[in-house]
């Protein structure tokens, strides 16, 4: 059996040479998440590292773990405020586009390989949802510029739709093993998951708000610690009382961010930092699961499945989830090509090999590569496609602010920042005639080309930046001069 000290020493190499590998190609676009797996795979048992690696237990155990701290930090990264007008396309989206998508690709298979219905529909419903860490990683590391509620509805759509995913995983593979016969119970079923997930996770998130402001800890590190503590409580509660925990942990990052957090700051940059390790350690582990001298067996099949997803049941899923939406037709082909599958249907691949099902170590390999040529293809394509559909906007020209602040344990002082847009109420008022709270102090201005330190005198323009420091009380009264901020 392996000592400890030579899994740690095995575990800080891989993460470090995938580390630098990523730094390497990330002028040739490669997406990390393809990165990752490769690395995953060298180290593999047909690979030069020759790590043996099979437990399916811990592979899925190490992947619930990871999406919890992902889905959590995505939360904690999103402005509700942007994001709402989106809301209603992207549950749209991560419901009855799964459902399409689950529907469409078991027809598919079906017909083109003769595989049974049930067995048709959860390879349909384990491939369905796109993926919130190949989503955020290639949006994010790829610079693309798009416009805010296009950019919103991605996010809010790979953030969302795990939890219907996994529900129809999980059904199917009763229903395939027996342990249930009938299909009336699921609608029911499927209702008291989200909507517990919805209560838990806003429930859970303003509790924890309220946790992280009223309560003052000695060491400023106490903070990030309640708040990973948190998202696994959350994710566990719900779970264990029947509930979707990936929807409630989603929700809980998201209200606890937009409820005058005081501690936003440090907490976002801690959970970067561990939605990063997550995402390495979960597609390290997943290429190790993986035998590569397996895949050429499922690479026919998977790359027709692939196909049919990437050009014919993501897109349909999209203009049918859609079809409501304001959005124009280059903006939903573009949606329909960020259909990232990822780290979630690899995860998901993992239950059928764990419940036992026939064939269910071949179902892994060809979701594996699925998930390998659409993180490929797709992932490497996006900023073309973008550009040939005239979808990006110009990047902001601002730089980063030189003025950086972290408030100590026992302040309730918060830096937040805002851009006046055209057409802002409160464009052309001097500084002081804003009437801000007393707590309230407008530090830094962004104009131009430069920075300026303004005074009460200083008149505001449209497409300023500025930077407020607000104490907790003066929080919601700041928010509300500056109420038609982009």
């Amino acid at each position: 059996m392996i000592s400890i000290e030579s899994l740690f020493l095995i575990g800080a190499l891989l993460i470090l040479f995938s580390v630098m590998v990523a730094r390497a190609f990330d002028n040739f676009g490669v997406p990390t998440v393809i990165l990752f797996l490769i690395v995953g795979m060298i180290a593999g048992e047909n690979g030069v590292g020759r790590l043996h690696f099979n437990d399916y237990h811990i592979a899925k155990s190490a992947g619930i773990a990871a999406l919890v701290i992902i889905l959590f930090s995505g939360g904690l990264d999103t402005v509700w405020k942007s994001v709402r007008p989106a809301a209603w396309s992207a549950v749209s989206l991560s419901t009855l586009g799964v459902v399409i998508t689950m529907c469409l690709t078991a027809v598919f298979t079906h017909y083109a390989f003769g595989s049974t219905w049930t067995s048709g529909l959860l390879l349909g419903a384990v491939v369905s949802a796109t993926d919130v860490a190949a989503v955020f990683s290639v949006l994010r590391s790829r610079h693309l510029h798009l416009r805010q509620d296009l950019r919103s509805l991605l996010e809010l759509e790979s953030g969302s739709n795990d939890p219907m995913a996994v529900f129809l995983t999980v059904a199917l593979i009763a229903f395939a093993t027996g342990a249930t016969h009938s299909l009336w119970h699921f609608p029911l079923l499927f209702l008291r998951q989200m909507i517990l997930g919805v209560a838990f996770g806003i429930g859970l998130g303003k509790l924890l708000a309220l946790l992280l402001n009223r309560i003052r800890f000695t060491y400023d590190g106490i903070y990030p610690v309640v708040g990973l503590a948190w998202a696994f409580l959350t994710y566990s509660l719900t779970d264990r009382l029947g509930g979707s925990g990936f929807l409630a942990v989603y929700l809980a990052g998201i209200t606890a961010a937009n409820d005058n957090l005081v501690h936003k700051r440090s907490l976002l940059r801690f959970f970067d930092g561990m939605a990063w390790l997550s995402q390495i350690g979960l597609f390290l582990v997943l290429g190790l699961l993986v035998t590569p001298a397996e895949l050429p067996q499922v690479a026919y099949r998977g790359i027709l499945i692939s196909a049919f997803l990437i050009f014919a049941a993501r897109p349909a899923a999209v203009f049918c989830g859609l079809a409501f939406s304001k959005i124009n037709w280059r903006e939903r082909l573009f949606v329909s090509w960020v259909g990232l599958r990822g780290a979630a249907p690899i995860i998901l691949a993992t239950f059928p090999v764990l419940a036992g099902l026939p064939g269910s170590e071949k179902f892994f390999n060809v979701v594996f590569f699925i998930v390998f040529t659409s993180a490929a293809l797709q992932g490497w394509t996006l900023p073309y496609v973008a550009k040939f559909l005239k979808v990006t906007v110009p990047p902001d020209p601002r730089p980063k602010s030189p003025l950086k602040f972290a408030p100590p344990a026992n302040s309730d002082t918060e830096l937040l920042e805002f851009v006046l847009p055209f057409g802002s109420k409160v464009a052309g008022k001097a500084v002081i005639d804003l009437k801000l709270p007393e707590d309230a102090l407008v530090v830094l201005l962004f104009r131009g080309e430069q920075f300026l330190v303004p005074g009460g005198g200083t008149v505001l323009e449209e497409q300023d930046a500025i930077q407020v420091l607000v104490g907790k009380n003066g929080l919601a009264k700041v928010r509300e001069i500056f109420s038609t901020i982009q």
